[in-house]
């Protein structure tokens, strides 16, 4: 028996990440006590030998806090009865959050009277950290959008089954941010810029003249060459050591040519040897 267990912070997109796992064929439900998880999988295990599907947990900070302090320990249970579980964490920064509440005019579940917004965000950041110190995977839906998170969850989850191994390969430029999800982050800020070429500077790292220019130089083979050399030697203890989800990030200044060609070229020579293997390019999207 394989559960997802969605959680996350208000407005970070929890809602919509479960409907994509209902979409994947998933049995889901949404708001369910922390206390009554074990009770739940006990009683809905019958059910999923019957009809073959998995199923997906939303949890949120309005179940009690000595309830959510006692999470592990739950989780830890149902791992002992054979039950396969993974934990996604979404979050998002404080200005995000405040912006879509803002805009949605939907009231916090925390806040009140006398609790304002933004002490709300930051009471439920504590309240959910026992669940986010035991996720399995983290998702920053700050520059994320709805379809864009719907096909993260879809390819991270989706493809590489509940107990696989998913690689997530991703570039982004350092002038819009960089991604508080990443397990490692990278800089290929130091290599030659394709953005002063004229003729490629409206291109992207996908394109065949990028690829040209940058495989020419010596410093950018000898930059790739190293880091997967880095990758080749630390993914498999991470798969080893039971890890289910990893998310790697190569940003350059602007998100267009050098941290694309890096990110299409670790996929292409790692996706044989690791799986699923998800590629995104935050700043082309």
């Amino acid at each position: 028996m394989n559960i997802v267990i969605i959680s996350g912070l208000s407005g970070s997109g929890k809602s919509i990440a479960l409907h994509a796992l209902e979409d994947m064929d998933y049995y889901c439900i949404d708001n369910l006590p922390v206390g009554l998880l074990d009770a739940f999988a006990n009683e809905i295990r019958e059910q999923i030998r019957t009809n073959g599907n998995d199923v997906g947990v939303g949890i949120d900070a309005r179940s009690h806090p000595h309830q959510l302090g006692n999470f592990p320990n739950i989780i830890g249970g149902l791992r002992d009865q054979g039950i396969n579980c993974k934990i996604l964490f979404l979050q998002a920064d404080d200005a995000t959050l405040l912006q879509r509440f803002s805009e949605t005019r939907r009231k916090h579940p925390l806040s009140g009277a006398n609790i304002p917004l933004a002490d709300a965000i930051e009471m439920e950041r504590t309240l959910l950290s026992p669940i986010a110190a035991n996720a399995d995977m983290f998702i920053d839906t700050s520059h994320t959008n709805v379809h864009q998170l719907r096909n993260l969850i879809s390819e991270s989850l989706g493809s590489s089954g509940s107990s696989g191994f998913s690689l997530l390969l991703r570039s982004f430029g350092y002038k819009h941010g960089v991604p508080r999800d990443a397990d490692f982050v990278f800089d290929a800020r130091c290599l030659p810029n394709p953005h002063w070429q004229p003729g490629l500077r409206h291109l992207t790292g996908r394109d065949r003249e990028v690829v040209e220019y940058l495989q020419e130089e010596e410093v950018v083979r000898e930059y790739y060459q190293q880091l997967e050399n880095f990758l080749s030697s630390c993914l498999p203890r991470f798969r080893k050591d039971n890890r289910s989800y990893l998310s790697i990030a190569i940003g350059c200044t602007g998100g267009q040519h050098r941290s694309v060609y890096l990110v299409e070229r670790l996929a292409r020579q790692l996706g044989d040897r690791f799986g699923n293997i998800v590629t995104r390019h935050r700043e082309l999207e």
